[in-house]
């Protein structure tokens, strides 16, 4: 046991140097509060209508599997007609030619940067990318450039010195500013140096476009990038991810993407999920409209008198600039202690004097509580 103890002082070490910075993680569980927090935009996971479609389909479906877990890989033993059949659903109610799913977001972009890109070749990428598309980067052994957020000039200026296959990575929507990529404009770039355009519409899926479709249909951009990755565990209440684009490319993620061929697939029960959140994505108007409402307001009511930077945002995230960890921590307690849950966003998450409150709005918010919220953070 002391070989043991010793063995695990370095683990002591870092983690009381992470608690004398300020930035120990701890799990917590706030459901008591009022959600200003998650990323159910649509109220999807808590949806009774949800939850009645999935029992139903259940127990209309029990004869396509008799295992409950997927017993192994898509290529051992987890693959089912039924899951193809989804993905290519899904693909088209995307406008696109195949699709293939993936246990998590996370575990779709760690994947395909990782799978494209090779050693010659070059990542460029937004410098606020989420961290699986900078882990998949890395795992390429790719060149790897990052340019200004949003910044189309800087952009093109890495792209004049790329080599070999050039890759650009973006998301829609970004998931701690709330922001859209200029996306027709990285499109351009993009195909003026034969780049290929990867787009992550994780915040973006089920919120934008007339059925949830993205921000990249909505944009009618669906022909001008490589790909798309969608994830199910935000706006559509469940769990995964699909990658979206050619028949070609299904097949070469297929072959060579290690985090789909060396894990176990998705246990059908996700799979049924999966398709009944689709089914009820394009009739969600009401819970979309609800929210560009709450969206609107929060923007125009938190403006007035408040003494925190309000970052510009058309999506249901919201930033609120609180500088300092220790700030940002008190001013989210307080919002606590108010009985909202509201995540103080600390740096080196985001950069240092832009540490943040970061508030998500969801359909099934009220104006009343929202209210009552701005007035807590106003005081």
């Amino acid at each position: 046991m002391d070989r043991i103890k010793t063995s695990q002082n370095f683990l002591d070490k870092r983690l009381q140097k992470r608690q004398e910075d300020g930035l120990l993680r701890t799990l917590v569980d706030k459901h008591h509060l009022i959600d200003f927090c998650s990323n159910d935009y649509l109220g999807m996971a808590r949806s009774d209508a949800f939850k009645a479609l999935i029992e139903q389909k259940v127990a209309q479906t029990n004869q396509l599997t008799s295992t409950i877990g997927a017993t192994g890989s898509r290529l051992i033993s987890g693959n089912l007609q039924y899951t193809e059949q989804l993905e290519q659903s899904i693909a088209d109610f995307h406008q696109a030619e195949a699709g293939l799913l993936f246990n998590s977001g996370y575990d779709a972009n760690i994947g395909i940067f990782a799978a494209l890109a090779h050693k010659g070749d070059t990542i460029i990428t937004d410098e606020f990318a989420h961290a699986s598309m900078i882990d998949g980067a890395r795992l390429s052994h790719a060149k790897r450039l990052r340019f200004k957020h949003n910044n189309v000039a800087d952009l093109e200026k890495k792209l004049g010195v790329a080599e070999g296959n050039v890759f650009i990575g973006v998301e829609s929507v970004y998931s701690m500013d709330g922001d859209l990529a200029p996306l027709k404009a990285i499109a351009d770039l993009a195909e003026k140096y034969g780049a290929h355009l990867i787009v992550d519409e994780a915040h973006a899926t089920g919120v934008f476009g007339n059925k949830g479709e993205g921000v990249v249909q909505a944009e009618n951009l669906q022909e001008r990038v490589l790909l798309r990755m969608h994830t199910f565990g935000k706006a559509l209440g469940t769990h995964g991810a699909i990658v979206l684009g050619s028949h070609h490319l299904r097949d070469y993620l297929i072959n060579f993407t290690r985090s789909f061929i060396y894990t176990t697939s998705l246990p059908f029960h996700s799979l049924l999920s999966i398709e009944a959140a689709y089914e009820l994505l394009p009739g969600c108007q009401a819970e979309r409209q609800h929210l560009q409402y709450l969206i609107d307001f929060f923007q125009k009511q938190l403006r007035q008198q408040t003494p925190y930077q309000i970052l510009d945002s058309p999506s249901p995230i919201q930033g609120v600039i609180v500088p300092g960890n220790a700030q940002a921590k008190a001013v989210s307690q307080k919002l606590a202690t108010a009985g909202f849950y509201v995540k103080a966003i600390l740096s080196p998450t985001v950069p240092a004097k832009q540490e943040r409150l970061r508030i998500c709005l969801h359909a099934f918010n009220t104006e009343a509580e929202l209210r009552q919220m701005i007035e807590t953070i106003k005081n």
